[in-house]
């Protein structure tokens, strides 16, 4: 089992709530959570019963009992849709918003490091408690620094995943869903950062752009950001990246590439694969000829690709022709292959990695830039 940090006390929560309850609540007159576990207590025996709790919130020894208990500790509350003639709003339903942030540090700082368990069932549990967690803050009109610092962790994590799964099969990992997750993130969050100062909104706007690389609606919305938001390094890097992308300009792109965090390298990783493509395409225009040999680790180090034999997979599926250790670029033998195919990248991102754990880099969104 992975180690677990020392739980709050409830005492220690309600006086966190009470502390931060009028920065936190944007509006008066709506619910306002007095459940001071990361589950609320019928919930968490309800599932008990119903045998419906998650191989992550068993009590050690219980595993093989008949019906095994649940630990307090370790229960989060999951995501329930709304039903009609259910009533979401109770306020022993509902956590305020320091449990809020106590439960989602539990979830990155615990759980998603566990080495027992495959990442496909750490992102599907985290993915659920997660949206829980906003569930809370919708129904409370939550605001104010917790709300950003929640939001921050969410798209932290949803990005890391979208890098980690991608090439995970759709029947465990779709891309889509966890897009509209990480653009409602985005929005909610960019929306509070309008209310105040927030000491990491630089490094997430830089990741909202990096993430939409290439969409003008976004590089507009950029634009119109505070000056010094706009001039800080994260989103000056940021902008650099999505200039060379809008123009083309492949090679540039890529050496800014290996200068961003490991963050950034996970929202922009999307679009690598189709930059790549796009590259050789021009490539095989701008060298066009039968007599001409380009070096297969020339290329690989232009287009950041993590060895001679990956640059000579890219090639000959777009039909281009590998002698030895080059490429022929031509421009009559270049072909779409069909949809783009995404991979993990040692140089962009795991070689970044190497000392660093995924906890550490959402909790740490500028590391190693």
């Amino acid at each position: 089992m992975w180690p677990l940090r020392s739980p709050a006390s409830s005492s220690t929560l309600s006086l966190a709530w009470n502390m931060e309850a009028t920065g936190d609540l944007m509006q008066t007159g709506f619910p306002t959570g007095t459940c001071t576990s990361m589950c609320p207590e019928h919930e968490r025996r309800q599932r008990e019963v119903q045998r419906r709790l998650h191989p992550f919130e068993v009590l050690d020894g219980t595993e093989q009992h008949r019906l095994p208990r649940a630990d307090p500790l370790k229960t989060v509350k999951e995501y329930s849709r709304p039903a009609a003639g259910k009533d979401a709003t109770s306020p022993s339903d509902l956590r305020p918003p320091a449990v809020l942030l106590y439960t989602v540090q539990y979830l990155i700082d615990d759980v998603l490091p566990r080495p027992d368990a495959p990442w496909v069932l750490v992102y599907n549990f985290l993915f659920d408690r997660l949206r829980a967690v906003r569930q809370d803050m919708t129904i409370q009109r939550v605001g104010g620094e917790t709300c950003a610092t929640i939001l921050e962790k969410c798209v932290g994590f949803l990005l890391c995943a979208a890098y980690r799964l991608c090439t995970a099969p759709l029947c465990h990992f779709d891309p889509r869903i966890n897009d509209i997750h990480v653009q409602e993130c985005f929005g909610w969050l960019r929306r509070c950062y309008r209310s105040g100062k927030h000491d990491q909104e630089a490094d997430y706007q830089a990741l909202f752009l990096l993430y939409n690389l290439g969409s003008l609606e976004a590089l507009y919305q950029s634009l119109l950001l505070p000056l010094h938001i706009r001039k800080s390094p994260e989103v000056c890097l940021a902008m650099s990246v999505n200039r060379a992308y809008l123009e083309g300009n492949f090679v540039r792109f890529f050496s800014l590439l290996r200068r961003i965090s490991v963050l950034q390298a996970c929202a922009v990783h999307r679009h690598v694969a189709n930059c790549q493509r796009q590259a050789l395409r021009i490539f095989s225009h701008g060298y066009s000829s039968k007599n001409c040999l380009y070096p297969l680790e020339r290329l690989a180090q232009l287009l950041a690709l993590d060895s001679k034999s990956q640059a000579a997979s890219l090639c000959q599926r777009h039909g281009l022709t590998v002698v030895s250790n080059s490429v022929v670029f031509l421009r009559a033998a270049f072909k779409d292959p069909g949809p783009v195919l995404h991979a993990s990248s040692y140089e962009l991102v795991g070689k970044k990695l190497e000392t660093k754990t995924w906890a550490e880099i959402i909790n740490e969104p500028s590391l190693q830039l």
